[in-house]
């Protein structure tokens, strides 16, 4: 039987507890969970939305059955009571993270790592991940806080989504009917912007509250209209309806993976299938998924599913990033530490969530007194990352000593084996060695599709070298700058993010990259009027988010092939080949071996795709172009190093620093200097 609160004088229907609702938690969190620890569950990531649409369900019939009792909605109390229901766990996570992370990440990491747990207790941090996202330069590892991303569309949910029903319920004088298109038209307004951004800003459409929100709101229209419905649904369509939903939401983990142009149209399916399931799940009675969702192992982890969402992933993340480089753990260990994390979460839902819940001291005082709270313990959390982010900067940064010999240019390099205090960049400062280009805008962002005229050197020679690819054409920049100075040519620079210069389909975030195919072609187009004497070519070796195996090299070579007969055929090509490339960021590895550099190094084998290579320059000769391969300066016929005399050679996993890209330039005048006119 319902239920009744009184309040204000007025008695206020609460719905009795759903069991299948429960249950739908446990489904969402699982799915949420083994995807993270790396199992076969490539579509895990619907648990999420799955979370959308149950708390976009519950939040709006609650409101509506006080704004029906009382004809008012007193915001303070669902505020207070939305605060003791998530921040209490949300904080002591947070707060444990980046006390952890202080004692266990390398001090360069953890540095990084302050702005997202600031953004974090302070509730934005979804904001902060899209614009991270849209940021080609965040080449770090995963955020320790980026599963709060959820929370952040959620608690900006709460805020406004109790405002505007209240707006619309009086708007619409409360009629139902009105009250549904109200709702109606923003979820499809919700939903066909999402779909856009999926496809123009994927990272905003993924992290960002106007571009999910239809999925809270498909929660909010089972509330509105379930009970109209539920009156024409007998016992069986009810419940074949349900296993329909709940079908569509284990499938769709099984279906879509990390190449799905995500949420966009796909997320339809888990978000139909969760609301379905939502609305039947009462009505089906036990011929439906509730005979299941209702068991005691969905129950339990329904009941800590919160709990369990917050704790698993700093838990399955903490261990791969302890010595600076990104590792793989055994599936052994994650499912030792996804066990693990079931344990905590229900430690800190019987200790911390459900007793702050229900405390009495805070429920039997008025709202401010829980608000006041919240907002201190966030205020603390500041603090605590502000001091952690200032004693990991504070932490030493190099060793105690200074590298004798300058930074030269040899075949089979040796490697300093510590971080020198005369090392440039800094452990701090690498991630900021980039190319002049990445600052003026002459660097193109993955939107961008027209083709720029940026010029440099001596703009007035009648000697020309256009530079020609993405990201790691761009890298050279430096070092064709120094050449453009030294011999008075004039330099041209076209580059864009995950843009190969080779014609290639790629995929960005899941979709077919079309910027980069109509960029590609207006900057061949340009080139076949301008016609420069030289077109310097080079590119990441490989796009591994473009499914299994990535592009394949015969695809590879025949793009190559493809854009080098498509150039001026008055112009000399030349082809620079891909540099090394780390499982993580050497900055940051560095900064937990000061004294012991080569335990940041990579096997040359690994680091360098030879076969690929040889590939590439096979095609590339045969095209006609010539091939510049300058990887015998970075490695050894073993190893690749991270710092050659005083210079740290990589600015990220596998980018070349600003500084050490201009010292190559006397090796790239090697392959560029004998194309030129004499």
């Amino acid at each position: 039987m319902p239920t009744a609160v009184r309040t204000r004088g007025t008695t206020i229907a609460r719905a009795h507890f759903r069991t299948d609702i429960q249950g739908l938690r446990a489904v969402a969190v699982l799915l949420v969970l083994v995807y993270h620890a790396g199992f076969a569950v490539p579509g895990g990531f619907v648990g999420v939305d799955v979370f959308f649409v149950i708390s976009g369900f519950l939040i709006t019939n609650h409101l509506l059955a006080e704004i029906s009792a009382t004809g008012r909605l007193d915001f303070a109390r669902f505020y207070a009571r939305r605060a003791r229901r998530i921040l209490p766990a949300s904080f002591l996570v947070l707060i444990l993270t980046v006390i952890v992370a202080h004692f266990l990440l390398p001090p360069a990491l953890v540095a990084g790592m302050v702005r997202d747990a600031i953004a974090t207790a302070l509730y934005f941090p979804n904001i902060l991940f899209a614009i991270d996202g849209t940021n080609y330069l965040a080449e770090t590892a995963p955020s320790l806080f980026q599963h709060y991303w959820s929370l952040g569309v959620e608690e900006q949910f709460y805020l406004l989504w109790p405002l505007a029903l209240v707006a619309l319920w009086l708007l619409t004088r409360r009629s139902k009917k009105v009250l549904v298109g109200c709702v109606s038209v923003l979820v499809v307004a919700s939903l066909v912007l999402g779909v856009i951004l999926t496809y123009q800003s994927q990272p905003w459409a993924f992290f960002s509250l106007p571009s999910r929100a239809w999925e809270l709101g498909t929660g909010a229209l089972v509330a509105i209209v379930g009970p109209r419905l539920l009156a024409r649904l007998g016992g069986m369509p009810a419940a074949i309806l349900g296993w329909i939903g709940l079908a569509a939401i284990v499938g769709s983990g099984f279906i879509l993976n990390s190449t799905t142009a995500f949420p966009g149209f796909a997320a339809i399916l888990p978000v139909a299938g969760a609301g379905l399931a939502v609305l039947c799940g009462e009505q089906a009675g036990r011929q439906g998924p509730g005979v299941l969702l209702s068991t005691r192992p969905m129950q339990f982890l329904g009941t800590i599913s919160y709990s369990l969402y917050l704790v698993h992933w700093p838990l399955l993340i903490l261990p791969t990033q302890l010595g600076g480089q990104s590792v793989t753990l055994p599936w052994f260990v994650t499912g030792f530490l996804a066990v693990l994390a079931v344990v905590l979460a229900w430690a800190m839902y019987r200790w911390v969530e459900n007793p702050f819940r229900q405390s009495k001291a805070l429920t039997k005082r008025r709202p401010r007194v829980t608000l006041f709270a919240a907002a201190s313990v966030s205020l603390f959390a500041v603090v605590l990352a502000l001091g952690v982010g200032a004693a990991a900067r504070n932490a030493p940064s190099s060793s105690d000593q200074k590298a004798q010999d300058p930074t030269s240019l040899i075949a089979n390099p040796t490697f300093t084996d510590f971080v020198p205090t005369n090392m440039v960049p800094s452990i701090a400062a690498a991630s900021t060695d980039i190319p002049l280009i990445y600052g003026d805008g002459c660097h193109y962002d993955v939107s961008k599709t027209t083709v720029q005229n940026c010029v440099y050197g001596d703009s007035q020679s009648t000697t020309t070298v256009a530079l020609f690819g993405d990201s790691h054409a761009a890298q050279w920049f430096p070092a064709l700058l120094e050449l453009a100075q030294q011999h008075s040519f004039r330099l041209e620079v076209y580059t864009k993010s995950s843009c190969p210069s080779f014609t290639v389909e790629i995929l960005e975030n899941g979709v077919p990259y079309s910027a980069c195919d109509q960029w590609r072609a207006a900057v061949i187009d340009h080139l076949k009027v301008e016609q420069p004497d030289v077109i310097v070519l080079s590119n990441l070796g490989d796009y591994p988010d473009q499914g299994p195996g990535g592009i394949a090299t015969e695809l590879w070579t025949s793009g190559l092939t493809t854009t080098v007969r498509t150039l001026p055929p008055s112009s000399h090509i030349l082809v620079i080949s891909d540099t090394p490339a780390f499982t993580g960021t050497p900055a940051l590895c560095l900064s937990v071996h000061l004294n012991d550099a080569d335990a940041c190094s990579r096997p040359r084998a690994d680091a360098l795709d030879e076969n690929r290579a040889a590939a590439e320059k096979a095609a590339s000769e045969s095209a006609g172009a010539t091939v510049l391969d300058v990887n015998d300066f970075l490695c050894t016929q073993q190893q690749c190093g991270v710092i050659i005399g005083s210079t740290l050679v990589y600015r990220d996993s596998h980018h070349l620093t600003a500084t050490f890209a201009k010292e190559l330039a006397p090796e790239v005048w090697t392959g560029l200097g004998p194309l030129l006119p004499q």
